[in-house]
């Protein structure tokens, strides 16, 4: 973590920072969320970069439109939400 972000994080009373494992993808709510988007887009032969980008944005926007998936995401990692007493 940079020096600027410790200095910014200890002026704030509400944020907590927890450091975690360099290689923790089962911790990275962001690893639940490239995975529920790539399912939509993997067996599938595209006819150009277009139509890739398209579905890739369409897969994204569904996420977007579900923000139920969002919480879902963040309660996989089994990680909890509020900061630790």
């Amino acid at each position: 973590m940079s020096k600027h972000v410790m200095q910014y994080a200890q002026q704030q009373d509400w944020l907590t920072i927890i450091q975690l494992p360099s290689y923790a993808p089962e911790l990275k709510p962001v690893e639940l969320l490239w995975a529920h988007a790539k399912e939509k887009i993997t067996n599938r032969a595209f006819r150009s970069i277009d139509e890739l980008h398209r579905a890739a944005k369409s897969a994204l926007r569904y996420i977007q439109r579900h923000p139920e998936l969002l919480t879902a995401f963040l309660a996989g990692t089994g990680l909890e939400l509020a900061p630790p007493a």
